[in-house]
């Protein structure tokens, strides 16, 4: 039981800080109430939905309506805190990257307890489509270039926050504190990123060759 509590607990605190990116970005794209509401739902669930479907086991939202009911309280408050919230520039990126920490450690959890057992290899690949799935698809639906097909250190750091909670788990930590290492890792990782620019390279094309 302290198991399915910790890892409702990260849901829950991923839930409401991926609707609110994905809520976030919308308003500025200046979609209406339902349009924001859809936004942040896709974004809060669309990794974990993947996931579900990957490792063949029921959809998680479809049996509980917490996570319809978080994207709500997410809206109402982007829509009471909405000047403040609108007015950071920084917002989306702090709500995005606790949403993706948070969804690393419940994609690894629920892949790694999913009755068909899975390999650790597969639970870290399973933690990063949690994490970033939900982000592409919030940004195909609002008309971006997906964040994680960019320069900037996104799955990357839900991979290593993934081989840090293997480790972790190895050596005999328990569930709550490898989550809690696994997700500061991510967030840590992506915080650094951004401030130092850290990046992966550029794949060059046969364009950029021919115009040396």
């Amino acid at each position: 039981m302290p198991e399915i509590t910790f890892v409702n607990f990260f849901d829950f605190i991923g839930t409401l800080a991926f609707a609110i990116s994905g809520i976030r970005l919308a308003s500025a794209k200046r979609f209406d109430l339902f349009g924001a509401y859809i936004i942040g739902l896709v974004t809060a669930i669309g990794g974990g939905t993947l996931r579900d479907v990957l490792i063949d086991v029921p959809i998680f939202w479809m049996q509980n309506p917490l996570y319809v009911v978080c994207t709500g309280i997410s809206l109402v408050s982007v829509m009471i805190f909405g000047k403040f919230i609108i007015r950071q520039h920084n917002t989306w990126f702090i709500f995005d990257t606790i949403g993706l920490g948070m969804f690393t450690v419940t994609g690894i959890e629920k892949t790694l307890h999913a009755p068909n057992g899975y390999p650790f290899w597969a639970a870290i690949i399973m933690g990063t489509v949690t994490g970033a799935a939900g982000g592409i698809i919030r940004d195909v639906l609002i008309n971006e270039e997906p964040l994680v097909f960019r320069t900037e250190f996104y799955a990357m750091a839900c991979a290593i926050g993934g081989v840090l909670y293997y480790i972790s788990y190895s050596i005999g930590l328990d569930n709550i504190t490898t989550g809690i290492i696994c997700g500061s890792t991510v967030i840590i990782l992506r915080l650094l990123a951004v401030k130092y620019k850290f990046q992966l390279p550029i794949l060059k094309g046969y364009e950029d060759e021919e115009n040396k």
